[in-house]
């Protein structure tokens, strides 16, 4: 065991001095020393509770055996940090939560791991640090949050309350219904109450097989969470004897799973960013052309808020992750022989549901035929675009429209709402990519004020920077390259035609070739402010969106 470096022999006799100010026993010295890695913080409504859980992790660690240590990282709460300067560090975050990990169980070697993560960047840093340390690992998030209830009796998520923005501007609700909405969309802790990234990736970690099933689903308020979390402590323990590690179950099977749900469940944009992340951190080849691949032929099963009124609460009621799983395998789109933190998937679709046919739709009658994400790629993407196919209306598929440009997002937010965009037109919102944002802000501002001034079905948004899971609509983002690093959303103008055809999988700017060569010859990308600290050395050495944002090596 890695613990035995700081307790078996004499020459480690000050190591077990040291464990002994602990209150660590002689018996407990020949235990399995099991690092609880928690993202628990007094201002994320989806980690307020984590101190809970990890009590929770910590007993079980004790029922198997082990020996439990605690340690804490950092967390974004990307709800709290929207639509201003705070928002730049959500996603460079991700990189120093899997280097915090690294550092802190490399200088105390510990033998196994228990990951509690919740929201955003959390669940992928720590999935990027379980492979990068090949420990013996599994996982346990917070939970979501409950659906909010209105006065009227509507359900609503965070998403619903962002619109409620564009609404007031419009005039459409007043001073009743905008506060209605702030005093009863969140009622509960946990990760917000839709689709978004956080419960995307809680979803996909169970999806990989690193995290028993529930772990996606189960919400936050049940004390089903809690006997989970006591479950997952007692798991590490054995994954430890059997000596199973990441790289046994973060394989290219496994991640090829993770994608056909991540597709199936109309997941957030942002789990393209992460699942490249953490598939080049457990050095599994998986590109945005494999995902775009089988974006064309996984169908998407479940249609969850932003894109509805139904939650993940009500996904959980009818089974879950592991019922999406069993509804994909009946088509061989799953691969059941893979090994999980449990069992193999097989054995763990044996316990599932049967699809409801309703918030599960049968793979025979999907909501489409094709996935919840697409990748598009033309001149102005030359590398990749991002789109959320499943929270996009019909007839805005295929759209042609007069580009209306903005170098920033606030720019852009300050005319959607002071009524300057109309029908028809293409909102681009560019030099908000990884180095350009710097740190690739999402857009849940524009695209919301967009959406609640009642332009969604005629109006379209371009970026390479990224969206929340919470956007809906005609939204295209991650394009790369981005305008930073040169690419053409920087020569974009005023008026310029640009078409979005997502069946084609294609983003075009309609302009010559030969003016394009013109405006590139006396073009010179814009600068920023000069973003010191963390941010300014982030945006000297990440990488394009199409690689996953990763860090140069």
């Amino acid at each position: 065991m890695r613990s035995n470096l700081m307790t078996q022999g004499a020459p480690r006799t000050p190591h077990r001095a040291l464990l002994k100010s602990l209150g660590v026993t002689d018996s407990e010295m020949h235990r399995p020393f099991i690092a609880v890695v928690n993202a628990a913080s007094d201002y994320v409504p989806g980690h307020i509770h984590l101190h809970q859980i990890g009590k929770a992790v910590k007993d079980g660690v004790r029922n198997a055996g082990g020996v439990p240590f605690e340690f804490f990282t950092i967390g974004v709460c990307d709800g709290l940090s929207m639509n201003h300067r705070g928002m730049r560090y959500s996603l460079p975050s991700r990189e120093l939560i899997a280097d915090s990990i690294e550092v802190m169980l490399t200088a105390q070697p510990l033998d196994g791991i228990v990951f509690i993560p919740n929201c955003d960047k959390i669940v992928p840093g720590m999935l990027m640090a379980a492979a990068r340390l090949n420990l013996p690992s599994i996982f346990v998030s917070g939970g979501p949050m409950l659906a909010g209830t209105l006065k009227n009796g509507r359900k609503i998520g965070l998403s619903e309350v962002f619109e409620a923005v564009g609404q007031y501007s419009a005039g459409k609700i007043g001073d009743d219904e905008i506060r209605d909405m702030e005093e009863h969309s969140c009622p509960t802790c946990g990760s917000c109450s839709g689709m978004y990234t956080a419960n995307s990736m809680n979803c996909l970690a169970e999806a990989i097989g690193m995290a028993l099933p529930g772990n996606g689903t189960e919400p936050a308020v049940n004390m089903a969470r809690t006997r989970l979390a006591k479950e997952t402590g007692e798991a590490i323990v054995k994954l430890l004897q059997d000596n199973v590690r990441p790289s046994d179950i973060m394989t290219k099977a496994n991640m090829n799973n993770a994608v056909a749900v991540d597709m199936a469940i109309g997941a957030s944009s942002n789990t393209i960013l992460h699942l490249l992340a953490i598939a080049h951190e457990a050095g599994v080849k998986l590109t945005l052309d494999d995902i775009s691949e089988m974006g064309e032929r996984i169908p998407q099963l479940c249609k969850l808020n932003p894109a509805s009124n139904v939650f993940i609460e009500d996904l959980h009621r009818v089974g879950g992750i592991q019922s999406v799983m069993r509804e994909l395998s009946r088509r061989d789109l799953i691969d059941l022989s893979v090994k999980t933190v449990s069992e193999t998937q097989a054995q763990r679709i044996k316990q599932a549901m049967p699809a409801d046919g309703d918030i599960i739709r049968p793979i025979e009658n999907p909501h489409r035929a094709t996935g919840g994400l697409a990748v598009l790629k033309g001149n102005l993407a030359e590398e990749g675009a991002v789109v959320k196919r499943g929270a996009l209306a019909e007839h805005m598929m295929v759209f042609k429209g007069a580009a209306r440009v903005f170098d920033s997002e606030q720019e852009a937010v300050d005319a959607i709402l002071g009524g300057k965009i109309t029908a028809g037109e293409v909102v681009v919102i560019r030099y908000e990519g990884p180095k350009g944002g710097p740190g690739m802000p999402e857009m849940l501002a524009p695209t919301a004020a967009i959406a609640g001034m009642g332009l969604d079905g005629s109006v379209a948004l371009i970026t390479d920077g990224r969206f929340s899971g919470a956007s809906r609509g005609a939204a295209v983002g991650h394009v790369s390259p981005e305008a930073a690093a040169g690419g053409l959303i920087g020569l974009v103008q005023d008026g310029d035609e640009i078409l979005i055809d997502v069946p084609a999988n294609k983003l075009e700017l309609c302009v010559e070739e030969s003016e394009i060569a013109a405006r590139r010859k006396n073009h010179t990308p814009k600068v920023k402010e000069d973003f010191g600290g963390y941010v300014g050395r982030y945006a000297k050495i990440v990488t394009s969106a199409h690689t996953g944002a990763i860090l140069q090596q």
